[in-house]
């Protein structure tokens, strides 16, 4: 080893106490400063990541906006999970679709399930007849659900002490005559099956009203061992002029069948309608306008797959009288007495429950809103309620 020099303790001293050694170490912590923010950042971000991710896959399942009563905070609990608490949510129908029509294996209920009805409407704007139905409803919570599907954007005007205050659900653009009508009902059917409690479902429009009063409606609704969807096909040559051939082998023309729009399902059904992608695709890709699939897909669906589970008939009322593919309409100075009396008793036989039966509509249609008033005035003499 050799020996240490005069020279070189004094050189380590002023080395010890000079401003280069303060300015290396000063720059040293910031360097080392920076690579830890940096390591940190990184970290902080990846974790971020993976926790959106997992936050975005199970708001499919648990949307927070959706099964919490205050949307602030994460509240799983069974009540929220059974019975949605805000209709709005963040899914598209692919995903709506996929978890509504998700059935529980075990037959027994984990709570006291009372069976519910859900009124679903489809309109464009208003409901005129909402004061005539918070009428009906009244008395009877717990025992019913309401939807309503618009255009979109557009608020349903209703006071906060209406049933239809805050029921609207998310909606997209409709057509007459396209898939888009029928993309409309397999959303009303979805966002009703969400509440568990639902086992019947009712398509309604804007121009619809009660003829009954609420507990005929609902004991006949559920005690029903069918559902209620008109499917026929009463004129062959005719229907063959809106069947398109290339629907074969899948569907054929002797299963193709048509009805009014406006229908009632029960639950089992309506998971089976929202489910279906194999027939509706075909549907989608041909039959188009002048094929009405509005009023051909769910009909031609049952026949196929669900016949001996529906009445083959309507519950809603509609003048027909005078051809053509929409009813006459009923204005405020057709509203009588009688008329309501011949819609509740016109003499029609059907069968309910395998039986005969004199009553069999439940709703009427097609009224302007004009007649709203004298409506109200009749609802407690002749609807009864």
């Amino acid at each position: 080893m050799k020996p240490r020099r005069e020279g070189d303790e004094e050189e380590e001293e002023l080395w010890a106490t000079s401003p280069r050694k303060d300015s290396l170490l000063r720059l040293i912590k910031i360097v080392t400063g920076v690579v830890v923010f940096m390591a940190g950042a990184v970290l902080g971000l990846s974790w971020g990541v993976r926790f959106h991710w997992h936050i975005s896959q199970t708001d499919i399942f648990f949307p927070t906006e959706l099964y919490t009563k205050d949307c602030g905070k994460i509240n799983f609990k069974l009540k929220n999970f059974i019975e949605p608490c805000h209709l709005m949510h963040g899914m598209m129908d692919k995903e709506l679709f996929w978890r509504a029509s998700l059935v529980s294996k075990i037959k027994e209920y984990p709570f006291n399930r009372v069976p519910k009805v859900a009124f679903m409407f489809m309109t464009e704007g208003p409901l005129p007849f909402f004061p005539l139905w918070d009428k009906f409803f009244k008395g009877h919570q717990g025992l019913f659900t309401v939807y309503v599907h618009t255009y979109p954007g557009y608020i349903l005007e209703v006071p906060e002490s209406s049933f239809f205050y805050d029921r609207q659900i998310p909606s997209e653009k409709t057509k007459r005559g396209s898939i888009s009508l029928v993309d409309a009902r397999k959303r009303l059917l979805a966002n009703a099956l969400l509440d568990l409690s639902n086992e019947r479902f009712v398509l309604l429009s804007e121009s619809c009203i009660p003829v009954f009063n609420f507990p005929t409606v609902y004991n006949y609704l559920i005690d029903s061992a069918h559902s209620f969807v008109q499917s026929y096909d009463d004129n062959p040559i005719q229907g063959q002029g809106y069947y398109n051939g290339h629907m074969a082998p899948e569907i054929n023309h002797s299963q193709w069948r048509t009805g009014t729009p406006w229908f009632e399902v029960r639950r089992s059904l309506a998971v089976n309608i929202v489910a279906d992608n194999k027939y509706y695709s075909i549907f989608r890709k041909y039959c188009k306008t002048t094929c009405h699939p509005d009023d051909s897909y769910i009909p031609t669906y049952l026949n196929m797959l669900d016949g001996n589970l529906n009445a083959n008939r309507t519950v809603i009322w509609a003048d027909r009288s005078m051809g053509g593919r929409d009813p006459a309409t009923y204005g405020r100075k057709e509203i009588t007495e009688g008329i309501i009396q011949s819609i509740r008793n016109n003499g029609t036989i059907c069968r309910y429950n395998s039986k005969p039966s004199s009553v069999c509509f439940l709703f009427a249609m097609k009224f302007s809103a004009d007649a709203l008033e004298p409506l109200l005035n009749l609802s407690s003499t002749v609807m009864k309620f």
